[in-house]
């Protein structure tokens, strides 16, 4: 049955595709990104699309939006979690500090801004509960040639689902993560001209279609409270996953 999502990093990419498959069946979306035109576009006018537009980072801006989200529409039922960045792969000893930073700000303190602030609404509404659904990505369990600031970020957030999904039991919140591995966005494009392997080379990779990331969440925040997917992996049938390294 249809409810209301909110969405980070609705304005590309993943969240986009899972934003307007969402939209297509009928859910309110809540639109949350940094960039409002893109954000409009999404949206293309419906009023189940709420637009926005603020930086995940900033804790008292998603929480704003969470508010604007509960008093436009009631209740939040689901949050999918999946703002994301990345920095060019390197040895940990070429990554600056700052570009560490800038990955760590918005995997691991942007996610932990807006499930604490979708947390804290789904615990207060009527009825309580709700989902949150978190982007963990293959590099979840197991990491890429020279990819220390993103690996550690999303081990991270498996520890994040890990325990909201214990804290959320009184609350009727449940939590899950779903881990992709090469959709095809603008961010995963260069694997279709040739990525690092374990192995020193340099190979093209197989990517699939950003659609099946979105049915995937979809499927997994349809399902009732009492019942969750923990853990889900969606993928390039031959990308190199199993046996990687």
């Amino acid at each position: 049955m249809a409810g209301t999502i909110l969405i980070t990093g609705a304005s590309s990419g993943i969240g986009r595709e899972t934003a307007a498959l969402f939209l297509r069946e009928g859910w309110r979306v809540g639109l949350l990104g940094r960039r409002a035109a893109a954000l409009e576009a999404v949206a293309e006018g419906r009023d189940t699309a709420l637009v926005l537009p603020c930086d995940v980072t900033d804790a008292d801006a998603v929480e704003a939006a969470v508010a604007r989200l509960a008093e436009a529409w009631g209740r939040l039922d689901v949050l999918f979690n999946n703002a994301g960045n990345n920095v060019a792969g390197a040895p940990i000893d070429e990554i600056s500090v700052e570009d560490w930073r800038t990955v760590l700000e918005v995997n691991v303190h942007g996610a932990f801004v807006a499930a604490r602030a979708a947390f804290a609404q789904m615990r207060r509404q009527d009825p309580q509960g709700g989902r949150i659904i978190n982007n963990g990505s293959i590099s979840a369990q197991v990491p890429r040639p020279g990819s220390v600031p993103y690996t550690m970020s999303k081990h991270a957030i498996t520890g994040l689902t890990r325990t909201l999904s214990l804290d959320g039991r009184p609350y009727d919140i449940a939590c899950g993560q779903i881990d992709i591995g090469n959709a095809l966005t603008d961010m995963a494009e260069k694997m279709t001209r040739g990525v690092p392997q374990a192995d020193g080379s340099t190979k093209v990779e197989p990517v699939m279609d950003a659609a099946h990331v979105a049915s995937s969440v979809l499927y997994m925040a349809s399902l009732p409270l009492d019942v969750n997917v923990q853990f889900h992996t969606v993928m390039a049938t031959k990308m190199p996953f199993i046996g990687r390294g």
